[in-house]
């Protein structure tokens, strides 16, 4: 089982403000040296709460693009791109040049979008996003995966589209979906290679989810062993952050004990979990490193 880390892009609350690209670089650049597997960004324009005070976030892309070149190694993802932010085929594009530009480590993680108050304030629409979602996938998967689409939809077209050139790595980079429900689920089990879901604890908190998923494979004729399954793990640390700023439902303890939580994804046929640290610390990340390499002592 591969194990990666997200980076927040977001307001960090003891810096006080997001991360600079150097800080994100630097940090990448320790979980890499260190051995982890992945590392992961989130795609979001802006946090605004109720009454209007808002908290600022880096562009993903942008980011995650000059992480390709800094990196050597670990596979870089996105968890989620807010697929209403990008058109679809130049998304497809886009990834394309970065998983050639990353010598084939990109992994493109895809959404429909939940945060009503970033699409408002950066014009984009916030209705049907199941149906945007589905269309963009419609072209998106056959351009990294045979070079070609020739789609109208409602709400995206690509006609007679070609990516040229096509992907370096055959099939192109693959394609996670981070979904839950029904119809969402459904649409995972068509067009994914990896499916998302998320955030969690203890493995057993996945079963439920994890059954609609087989479900969902079955209904649309797929396999579901052909899905790979990743997980979004909270791994938390209270006697750093103190309880008020602690997550529900997280991985806590030793470093052998948050391994064996681990493992128990491994035992469950998770092929990736991503950690979330928190707090979001250098000290927090430090004691993951630590948990990552009781880990790979479980053999």
């Amino acid at each position: 089982m591969k194990i990666g880390v997200v980076i927040p892009l977001g307001r960090n609350e003891h810096l006080g403000r997001p991360r600079t690209y150097q800080e994100v670089r630097e940090l990448a650049l320790a979980l890499e040296r260190a051995g982890f597997d992945s590392v992961w960004l989130y795609d979001h324009l802006l946090y605004r709460r109720p009454g209007g005070s808002s908290a600022g976030v880096q562009e993903v892309w942008t980011f995650l693009s000059a992480l390709g070149e800094a990196t050597s190694r670990v596979e870089l993802g996105t968890l989620v791109l807010c697929t209403v932010f990008r058109n679809p085929a130049l998304t497809a594009k886009m990834a394309a040049a970065l998983d050639d530009l990353t010598g084939g480590r990109l992994i493109l993680g895809l959404g429909a979008g939940w945060n009503k108050p970033e699409f408002d304030a950066f014009g984009y629409p916030f209705d049907h996003l199941a149906s945007r979602f589905e269309e963009s996938l419609e072209i998106i998967a056959p351009l990294l995966k045979e070079g070609r689409v020739d789609f109208r939809g409602r709400y995206y077209s690509a006609e007679d589209c070609e990516l040229n050139p096509r992907p370096s790595r055959p099939g192109g980079p693959p394609v996670l979906v981070a979904s839950s429900g029904p119809r969402m689920l459904r649409i995972t089990a068509r067009y994914a290679d990896m499916w998302n879901t998320a955030w969690y604890g203890k493995a057993s908190g996945t079963d439920g989810i994890r059954r609609e998923m087989e479900e969902a494979c079955r209904a649309v004729g797929r396999d579901p062993s052909t899905l790979e399954v990743t997980v979004g793990v909270k791994v938390g640390y209270p006697e750093i952050a103190g309880p008020e700023e602690m997550p529900r439902d997280y991985l806590t303890g030793s470093a052998e004990e948050v391994a064996a939580g681990l493992d128990e994804y491994r035992r469950a046929g998770v092929g990736h979990v991503i950690c979330w640290c928190a707090p979001d610390t250098t000290e927090a990340v430090t004691r993951l490193t630590e948990v990552f390499h009781a880990y790979k002592r479980l053999g």
